[in-house]
């Protein structure tokens, strides 16, 4: 029997080449929910309350990529307890009180580091110290990713550290200890050192001058993956690091969304599938 019919988007600006209705597609596919689509949706920050205002019933939820993860918290009735901690939401979920904002790219990080990074923390010298990489909006999430893995102490590299204002305040809500470092003025070598996870989150030439150093840290995270691969991850290759990336990150947030709308288990494998004939097998996608 068809299911009802029922919407989820995803809303951006640009979202042109967003891989989440591949994603969502191939879980509505594998849960049998005929009825179920998934589009994107071409919406600015300042667009986007009057757009959740306007959904139908039919509506199941969104995903939220930028510009719109602050607003997407600010304008929920409910927000999860991550969501507040990263400061801002990339799901929005019909419930019964009104939308309810999460934040499951916190589970992109945490599913990524675990599955393709192979990081669990573990009694020892520095194990419980990870390296972040910018100050961007990923970095919030992966801040507070970090210290749901059992990270105790952040190093936050940014060239201003007057601009980490958000990853700062990410981290302490998160209660991690946080040292904000400039740029300019680190030895990365020495950083790596001390360290036992690293999630970069700029862009591949700013790391490029540092990847010998910073490919001695045990567990990567790149959020980078196009083009690929990236200086710093053919530094870990070479080295036989272990290695995650920003698709094994795309991966893993979308589980959590997935279950969100559909109130199912969200069918990993198949999902996983998808993505990787998607992006021509450009990576194996470990899913645990």
């Amino acid at each position: 029997m068809p299911s009802e019919p029922r919407r989820a988007a995803v809303l951006g600006k640009p979202v042109a080449h967003s891989l989440s209705p591949v994603l969502h597609g191939a879980a509505f596919e594998a849960l049998g929910l005929t009825g179920w689509t998934y589009e994107r949706i071409e919406t600015a920050a300042e667009d986007l309350p009057a757009f959740v205002d306007g959904a139908g019933p039919e509506w199941a939820g969104f995903s939220v990529t930028m510009p719109g993860k602050r607003a997407a918290l600010d304008h929920a009735d409910e927000v999860t307890s991550r969501a507040a901690a990263v400061g801002a939401a990339n799901t929005l979920v019909r419930t019964a009180k009104g939308w309810l904002a999460d934040c499951t790219d916190v589970d992109g990080v945490t599913g990524a580091l675990r599955a393709a990074g192979g990081y669990t923390p573990t009694s020892g010298d520095n194990t419980d110290t990870a390296i972040v990489l910018g100050a961007g909006g990923t970095a919030a999430a992966a801040v507070v990713g970090l210290a749901a893995l059992g990270v105790r102490r952040v190093r936050l590299v940014v060239r201003e550290p007057a601009r980490a204002g958000e990853t700062l305040d990410a981290a302490k809500r998160a209660s991690l200890d946080i040292d904000v470092l400039r740029w300019s003025e680190t030895d990365f070598a020495a950083l790596a050192a001390e360290a036992a996870v690293l999630v970069n989150t700029v862009p591949p030439d700013a790391v490029l001058p540092h990847v010998a150093g910073l490919a001695a840290v045990a567990h990567v995270l790149d959020v980078i993956y196009h083009p690929w691969p990236t200086p710093l991850a053919e530094a870990v290759a070479a080295r036989g690091g272990k290695l995650a990336t920003g698709l094994d990150m795309l991966l893993h947030q979308a589980f959590g969304q997935a279950e969100h709308f559909t109130g199912r288990p969200a069918p990993r494998a198949a999902m996983r599938d998808a993505l990787r004939e998607a992006t021509g097998n450009l990576l194996p996608l470990p899913i645990g």
